[in-house]
């Protein structure tokens, strides 16, 4: 999914002008960026956090000459998922309409349902 694609998803779930959810999404991900670079960290409960860890300079190689260079020290921007969404990823798909609501999932705003409990399980035996 790209941000078309997601400004797309949400003026259709919330029923918002393109426009709007495009300004939207835009306030966020710029709040977002500016709390990584003042260095504080975002949590997103249920879908994971952002860290930024700071890299060191370090001698490195230019392959062409071999010559050795000095690599600056860099910040960059770290991911970490959250249980709840690796949980969902895992997630197996137990039937063709989950698989296509997979597959549709750029086009249209349905999510995958939950699976009922105890539905796709195999009987207990005692």
């Amino acid at each position: 999914m790209n941000k078309s694609e997601l400004i797309a998803a949400l003026s259709t779930a919330d029923g918002v002008s393109e426009k709007k959810a495009a300004q939207v999404l835009e306030l966020i991900l710029d709040e977002m960026t500016e709390a990584l670079k003042r260095g504080e960290r975002i949590e997103i409960r249920g879908f994971g956090s952002l860290i930024v860890k700071q890299y060191p300079t370090y001698q490195g190689r230019n392959p062409r000459s071999r010559e050795t260079i000095t690599v600056e020290g860099k910040r960059l921007p770290h991911f970490k998922v959250g249980k709840e969404l690796r949980a969902r990823i895992n997630r197996p798909i137990r039937s063709e309409s989950d698989a296509e609501a997979v597959t549709n999932r750029a086009t249209s705003s349905s999510a995958i349902p939950d699976p009922q409990p105890g539905s796709g399980d195999p009987p207990e035996t005692d």
